[in-house]
């Protein structure tokens, strides 16, 4: 793989704001179909919500995923940083802390390097804040596409080579950047890589390399993005300086980058996100203050991974997509509420610049999948000139939401392309992409999102493999995705199973969110919001809310009958009290 293919792989899956899939799709079901059933609780289901004082509802959802009224569902349930794994086996993390102590200690200049992906700029801040507030003295520097794009590229080397440290510390990449490690290691710089990414056979030319993905790293749990790996490095940096220091409050930009990097979000990631919600809704970093003010995100009234991922990751991420990332480092950084709010305007900017580029480009996507009739192939491979790279992985997702087709978009520039993949649940993508790698210069990643290089010559050909990929690879079945873990029971009050659902959080890679069934229930008003589908229920005599996503057109087919809708149950934020709505995934009826 080229070096700068190797760059492409490290693309993530872009999350923004959310595109449903049609109308038609989600809705458009015969009105004799009834969506599956999943059946009443259990008797083990009844026992586990009288044990663990639960919803009958959420304790079916529990048992339906094989849990069991133990201790391990307990911490599920209620994650705690006590419950952390213990960082001692992790690799060089002693060497690490040991020379990040010695260089605050000596008053050595340092410089934390980082991507320019949510992962990275929060890891990034949190390196810098801690060791700030530990007197020591770093140069805080980020990736940027304009000088090699992701990784300490040797035009970023020349950057940190010019703020003249004696420490480098990497945020979020260095794992295959051995050419540049070893030159910095040449200039009298020494290197503390900080990553979570592929790990390659030949050894790292740097002191000290925090990565779990090790083949000698004792450190069980392997899903921490880089922000969490540069919190327990802090943590052992605080007690060689035998510092008092509270990492607390570097929590919130933890559960940013888990969140963001679509880390999972099960074992010291589901502890760490939980906390860092707290921390995110406590308000305290004027930076994020004024960002989720921006995003119409009351913090106040408390923050989920859902708004990570859908309101905060993408404004972040906006600044360096366009170019230059370090207004969304200063943001996170700035401690002055006025100077905060200008950045986050800044910020915001960029967001709208981004979104306005994606809207064009995905408007020009459709225009042609459906002029040449590519959404009736098996998938679906989109290259264009003038395409904006930074973006083509948000293209990439929409259109993937909208046919239900993993997609590959490819942003030409001359004679060389870079892409961006994406997929439905369940696809294999890096699997598909080997079996294209005779059409691709570079590809990499994982099998939910990857990265690829193509010559202009060469996309045609890779269209045809793309397709006969998964003419070969079956896909989960589109009605699959939607089917609910549990019915709502007739004897559970809707808001104490939204309360207890809240529970489950944080949800999304890993962990994902609960779909709840309310089975024929009676349609008391049905109306079309600004395009979306307004809906108010009577389950068991009590009133449901329920809002689907671009269905409003749907309105007068449900108005006045019964429906089977599977969705999210939540609490009303808007109306208060015990009020709840659904979030619908899928609906069916009149019947």
């Amino acid at each position: 793989m080229t070096s700068t293919a190797t760059e492409a792989w490290k693309e993530i899956a872009e999350r923004d704001a959310p595109t449903p899939a049609s109308p038609a799709a989600r809705g458009g079901a015969p009105a004799a179909d009834r969506l599956p059933d999943p059946g009443e609780a259990s008797p083990d289901a009844l026992a586990m919500a009288r044990e663990l004082g639960l919803s009958i509802t959420v304790a079916d959802i529990l048992h339906r995923a094989g849990r069991a009224p133990d201790d391990a569902t307990r911490r599920f349930l209620d994650p705690r940083l006590s419950h952390l794994t213990s960082p001692d086996g992790m690799a060089d993390r002693e060497a690490s802390a040991d020379r990040i102590a010695r260089a605050v200690r000596a008053g050595e200049r340092i410089v934390v390097f980082g991507d320019y992906d949510c992962d990275g700029i929060t890891a990034t801040a949190i390196m810098t804040g801690a060791l700030r507030a530990l007197s020591g003295r770093v140069t805080p520097l980020l990736a940027t596409r304009a000088e090699g794009s992701y990784g300490l590229s040797t035009p970023a080397l020349e950057r940190v080579k010019r703020a003249a440290p004696t420490l480098l510390i990497t945020c979020d990449c260095g794992s295959s950047d051995h050419e540049r490690l070893a030159a910095a290691r040449a200039a009298g710089i020494d290197c503390v890589v900080i990553d979570h990414h592929l790990v390659p056979a030949e050894p790292l030319p740097a002191i000290a390399f925090l990565n779990p993905h090790r083949a000698d790293c004792g450190f069980p749990y392997k899903g921490l993005a880089s922000c969490g790996l540069a919190l327990t490095l802090l943590a052992a940096v605080r007690k060689k300086l035998g510092s008092s220091l509270d990492l607390r409050p570097y929590l919130d930009l933890v559960a940013i980058g888990t969140v963001a990097d679509v880390a999972p979000l099960t074992g010291d990631n589901r502890a760490l996100v939980r906390a860092g919600l707290g921390v995110l809704q406590a308000g305290a970093r004027p930076g994020l203050r004024a960002l989720a003010a921006l995003a119409n995100l009351d913090l106040g009234r408390g923050a989920s991974a859902e708004d990570i991922a859908y309101r905060i990751a993408p404004r972040l991420n906006a600044p360096g997509r366009l170019g230059d990332p370090d207004v969304a480092l200063e943001l996170l950084l700035e401690q002055d509420s006025v100077t905060a709010s200008a950045l986050a305007a800044t910020v915001e900017q960029a967001q709208m610049k981004r979104r306005a580029i994606q809207d064009e480009m995905l408007a020009s996507a459709l225009a042609e999948i459906e002029r040449a009739g590519f959404d009736r192939d098996p998938a679906i491979v989109i290259a264009r000139q003038g395409f904006h790279p930074g973006v083509v992985g948000i293209v990439a997702g929409r259109l993937t939401t909208r046919y239900g087709k993993p997609t590959i978009v490819i942003a030409l520039e001359g004679a060389k392309g870079r892409g961006s993949v994406r997929g439905p649940a369940g696809a294999r993508l890096h699997d598909a992409l080997s079996r294209c790698r005779a059409e691709l210069d570079g590809f990499g990643g994982h099998q939910a999102a990857a990265g690829v290089e193509v010559r202009a010559d060469r996309v045609e050909a890779l269209r045809a493999a793309w397709c006969d990929a998964f003419r070969e690879q079956e896909l989960p079945a589109a009605g699959a995705l939607a089917a609910a873990h549990a019915r709502l029971d007739d004897r559970d009050d809707p808001a104490a199973v939204a309360r207890d659902l809240e529970r489950l959080e944080p949800c999304g890679e890993g962990n994902r969110p609960a779909y709840v069934l309310v089975p024929g229930a009676a349609v008391r008003s049905a109306r079309n919001l600004k395009g979306h589908l307004k809906l108010e229920l009577s389950v068991s005599r009590r009133e449901i809310a329920c809002f689907g996503f671009e269905l409003g057109e749907l309105a007068t087919r449900f108005a006045g009958g019964r429906v089977d809708v599977v969705g999210r149950l939540r609490r009303d934020a808007w109306r208060g009290g015990d009020a709840v709505e659904i979030r619908i995934e899928h609906i069916s009826g009149p019947h």
